[in-house]
This record gives structure tokens, sequence and C-alpha cells, in this order.
């Protein structure tokens, strides 16, 4: 069994902090999206990964990531050299997977730690030619969903309907087996010029063959918005956290809850409120942070009020004289107080900001 993850694509939804970075790169509880997947497939048994990487931020996930010896796994990195859909990716990979079964994963999607394995021993027990996870949805005109009859075996795939047939989302998990190969090399690209991997799937249900659904109960994430990416962060430390301090806190800090503190990290009359993670070689002081905070390292905070916010890598905000909530705080972006008159706001905001004032 090999398992292909995806980690391509532009991150248009998660600009700007995706004009300098790979989309699944971005962290949650500061650890990179990317690196959740990859131990979900370890977890589950699966050590032969490859990974789809795109020219513009390969380089960068490579680096990054390595060669999965970390992960206790062996990782085998496949460029695609233009988006062209999920089914040209298998395509691509194709000599990686040979005729191996294997589960394909989205990279920036997050799914409950522990489930995969459970899917896995499905799959491995019914041997369908494909398995496809479900999720329920408020909204399913905004996903691929599925019909699907009484004893779970899909009948007809759409993207995006109007008049959805059931609540049922597409998970950005599937797993196949070899003959998913013939079904590509049967489509005709979408009208967006794709290679689709519901039309794939579609084409299997139309072949007859056994196309089975199981139903995701436990939590799904897209991180790919802001909103989507501080949600998953929130779960993740209400989740997972464990209380870890090997930083130095001075006698005025409070830190209540679950805190997590990275090495040669300090903070200095500060009250931190758990569950929060602070990487390493950060410097806070004179702060309140609030719950559901990630603060990754290098990072500096001087009199700054902060909750349910993600701060990435290098970055600095001193002397912000209101509390910053739900946000994202690019690597290495300063935030500060001008301290000259007359008071005024002053920008240098890059293409996709969101910015409130209030």
């Amino acid at each position: 069994m090999k398992a292909l993850i995806l980690s391509g694509g532009k991150g248009t939804r998660l600009r700007p902090l995706t004009y300098t970075g790979a989309k699944q790169l971005v962290p949650v509880a500061n650890k990179p999206i990317l690196w959740y997947g990859i131990e979900e497939m370890v977890a589950a048994g699966i050590t032969d990964i490859g990974i789809i990487i795109s020219p513009e931020t390969g380089k960068e996930v490579q680096t990054k990531t390595g060669d999965g010896q970390r992960f206790g796994a062996k990782i085998t990195y496949i460029l695609q050299d233009h988006p062209a859909g999920l089914a040209h990716a298998i395509k691509v990979a194709r000599p990686f997977l040979a005729d191996s079964p294997f589960i394909m994963y989205l990279g920036d999607n997050l799914i409950q730690q522990g489930d995969l394995k459970n899917f896995l021993r499905q799959f491995t027990k019914q041997q369908p030619d494909a398995l496809i996870l479900l999720h329920e949805v408020v909204n399913p005109t905004a996903f691929g969903v599925a019909k699907v009859d009484d004893v779970g075996r899909v009948l007809k795939l759409i993207e995006k309907p109007k008049v959805p047939p059931s609540n049922l989302a597409l998970v950005g998990v599937y797993f196949f087996s070899a003959i998913i190969h013939d079904a590509i090399s049967q489509i005709q690209p979408s009208k967006r010029g794709e290679l689709e991997i519901t039309d794939a799937i579609q084409c299997l249900i139309d072949q007859q063959k056994q196309v089975v659904a199981c139903n995701l109960n436990g939590w799904w994430l897209d991180t790919g918005k802001k909103d989507d990416l501080l949600e998953a962060n929130r779960i993740i430390l209400d989740t997972y956290l464990t209380t870890s301090n090997v930083g130095e806190v001075d006698g005025k800090s409070q830190i209540i809850g679950r805190v997590q503190l990275g090495v040669n990290s300090k903070i200095i009359n500060c009250t931190i409120r758990g569950p929060v993670v602070i990487g390493s070689n950060c410097y806070l002081e004179n702060c309140f942070i609030g719950p559901y905070s990630s603060i990754a390292d290098n990072t500096t905070l001087i009199d700054t009020d902060l909750e349910h916010s993600v701060i990435l890598e290098g970055a600095k905000i001193v002397g912000i004289n209101q509390r910053i909530i739900d946000s994202v705080i690019g690597q290495r972006a300063q935030l500060t107080i001008a301290p000259r008159r007359p008071k005024a706001l002053r920008f240098l905001i890059g293409d996709d900001c969101q910015i409130e004032l209030t």
C-alpha cells in the first residue's frame, strides 16, 4: 500500500501568506499542515509516500519536510509541472505508484487522528475498486457531492450541484486500486481544463466497478481560508495540546491551563491562558495571550494582547493598544505603533490582504 499526498496548487484562498510559501506548510499549532497528513499515513502503517509538488513551492516543501526519516517514512517527491487536476496528479505519479493500491490525500486537509487507520482496514478487507470518504455539510452546493444507496454504494458524483442529491460532500481522502489508472486514461479534461478525479470515479461507477463510500463522523477541516485555518488551530490545540515548558518564565508571569513553551523562549510579566503553544526562541513581555493562540519560533511580542490567532515565524508585534483576535500574521511581519505625530495610520499592504480597523 502506498500513499500519494498532494502538495501543489497556488493557495489563492490563503493569500498573501501563500505568495511566499506553500499553503500546505502554513502551520496549525506550530506544525505544517502537510505534516499532519504524513503522520496519519505512518500511524496507519503506510510508510511509502509520494508527495506531489509544484514548480513554485516544491523546493520549499522538499527542504522543510525532508526524505521522511523524521516521520519513519520514505518520501518520494513528484513534480506536477502545472495544476491540471487531481486525476492528472495520479497520472504524473504512475511511475511511483506502479500497480499498487494507494490512498490519495489532499495535503491541506485535516481529519480526526486515528480515523484513517479504520478506513484503511475496511478498504483492505473489502478490496473495492475505490473507497471514498464523505462528510455531512450544511452547504453541499460548494462541494463535490455523492448520491449513495442504502448499502453505501456510490451511484453518482456531482461537482458543486445547484440541486444537491444529498448533503454528503467528498472529503479529500480517496482509496484506489490500480484500476483507477484505466479510468483516468478514458476521461477528458473538464470545462476548466483539468482531469477531474470525480470524473474518473464516475467512470468506474458507469462501468459497474465497486465504488463504496464511508461516512467520516469525526471532524474534517479544509484549511484553505483564514477562518478555516483558525478553526483547525483551535481544534488541534483543544484536542491534542499537552503542557510542556522548556523556556523561561519570570515570577511576575501567570500561566493558566495547557500551555506549551519552547526552548530558549522568555516570558516576562505576561499572562498566558491556554490552550496556547509558543515556539522556540520567542520573547514575550507585558502581554496577555488568550486561548487558541499559536506563536511560532523566533517571534517577539511586547505590550500586546492576543487571542484566537496564529502568528508565524519571525513576526514582531510591539505596542498595539488594542486586543488582536481572529488573526493570522505572516512570517517576519512587523506590527507596531508609529511614534511620530500627527497621529495617522501608515500601511505597506500587499495583494489580497484583509485588514479590519475599528
